[in-house]
């Protein structure tokens, strides 16, 4: 039996509009304002130049050159905006989205195929959008044996947990981190401790046997190369004298560490690998033996929400690697130092005889000229600069770093195959705590030595 589609009627399409925006407005008015409200009362308003930024002044602001820019310096120095946008999740989730892109464009060039190339004019850019939208509209189905409490929040404890360990990474000088804990280091393996938890209440939750399966590979290999994940961390550790990742991006000022430790980057890289499950330690989501292994029973936005937190977390370890052993945001400083009248006046324009005739504003300089509270000058050799170059630069830096680890994470998808599980466990429990111990003899010779410490060269 054929079914026929209904013709469209203007009629009730316009019905049908009409009934959504009727229920936006309930929602709005019955729930959106009265939390706005709540919120509000219960939150402390900033004070911007001695006044109380209300949400009437705010709007008054907006429209008011004079005040953009202590306004949008506020909102940029703020915890909100920090773990919202910059460096927190929503910077986090912005490379891991042109990491989605950029990784079936690559491979797609790899196995010569053409990749994405439909959805937007230019070379598909807008299929990761497509892709989105598609999988926000499809059903999410729950098999019925399954554990439906801990099916659903899986993948919410899975994208948490790679913002979590985004937090932990210092991106910029000056700060720019949502949490600088004195035991940072100690934080990040706590939290990478997480995700074996979490993959294996996924698996288990699914109550079916693809799941499963996936998930004691994913727990049996993220166990077998933590430990040398670890290790591998620790002569960088022995010679910083610090678990803070900042003083730690710090002491690289100089050099970066992968110079006296490259054992210790070595398996690093590769553990991430490992724990990342990418190629060749992608056997827990073996498509061709198990589907998708404890993805498989996950449909809609769940699996776009472990998807996300996935290459989340792919970031998260790509900027920690940075941070530990390529110097993090440390770089040489893109542009000369600039004069405090033309940040925070203009650039003159003089006339023939030499006089200004003219100041013309730059509008993106004032916005890190200076720190909230104080001008803070930093010094490098016999140049001074302010926090708002070295926080571009490092920014910058960072960044590049970031990405080219990247390319070297996704570059192994493309050439090399599956490695069976007995040779995995064998490379994790072998071979790389072995390298890893010899790293840790290696900076305890250096620091013994007096060739290197905390301060550098001894």
């Amino acid at each position: 039996m054929s079914v026929i589609a209904p013709k469209f009627r203007l009629g009730y399409f316009l019905k049908s509009i009409i009934d959504n925006i009727f229920w936006i407005i309930i929602l709005v008015t019955l729930i959106a304002i009265p939390a706005i409200q709540i919120v509000l009362f219960y939150m402390d308003l900033p004070v911007i130049e001695g006044e109380l930024l209300t949400a009437f002044l705010a709007f008054t602001w907006l429209f008011d050159p004079t005040r953009q820019i202590p306004l949008i310096k506020s909102l940029i120095n703020s915890d909100f905006f920090r773990i919202a946008a910059f460096p927190g999740f929503g910077f986090a989730a912005l490379i891991a989205a042109g990491t989605i892109f950029v990784e079936r464009k690559m491979l797609a060039k790899l196995q010569l195929r053409v990749g994405p190339f439909y959805c937007g004019k230019v070379e598909g850019l807008l299929q990761l959008a497509g892709d989105g939208l598609k999988l926000i509209s499809k059903e999410i189905i729950i098999p019925a044996k399954a554990d439906k409490p801990l099916f659903w929040v899986a993948p919410i404890l899975f994208v948490g947990t790679a913002a979590a360990f985004v937090s932990l990474i210092p991106v910029a000088p000056g700060g720019w981190v949502v949490a600088d804990l004195d035991v940072g280091l100690l934080a990040v393996f706590a939290v990478i401790g997480f995700f074996p938890i979490i993959t294996i209440l996924s698996a288990w939750s699914a109550n079916s046997k693809f799941p499963f399966i996936g998930g004691i590979r994913a727990l049996h290999q993220m166990v077998s190369f933590e430990i040398p994940l670890i290790l591998s961390l620790l002569g960088v550790v022995i010679l910083t004298g610090t678990l803070n990742l900042s003083e730690i991006v710090e002491s690289q000022a100089s050099f970066p560490w992968i110079i006296f430790m490259p054992i210790g980057a070595i398996v690093f890289f590769t553990a991430m690998l490992a724990e990342l499950e990418r190629i060749p330690f992608d056997l827990p989501e073996a498509e061709s033996e198990i589907v998708a292994g404890w993805l498989t029973e996950f449909s809609g936005m769940m699996y776009g929400l472990v998807q996300l937190g996935s290459y989340v977390k792919l970031f998260a370890f790509a900027a920690l690697f940075v941070t530990i052993f390529l110097g993090g945001w440390s770089g040489p400083i893109f542009w000369p130092p600039l004069d405090e009248q033309i940040i925070t006046e203009g650039v003159p324009i003089p006339n023939f005889e030499g006089d200004p005739i003219l100041t013309v504003n730059t509008p993106g300089l004032p916005l890190f000229d200076e720190d909230p509270n104080e001008w803070v000058q930093q010094k490098r050799g016999e140049i001074e600069f302010t926090s708002g170059q070295l926080f571009f630069s490092g920014t910058i830096w960072f960044i590049l770093k970031t990405v080219a680890v990247i390319f070297f994470v996704l570059l192994p998808r493309g050439v090399f195959p599956r490695i069976r599980i007995d040779m995995l466990l064998h490379i994790g429990w072998y071979k790389l705590i072995g390298l890893a111990f010899v790293n840790i003899f290696i900076a305890l010779g250096l620091l013994y030595a007096g060739v290197l410490g905390p301060e550098g060269f001894l």
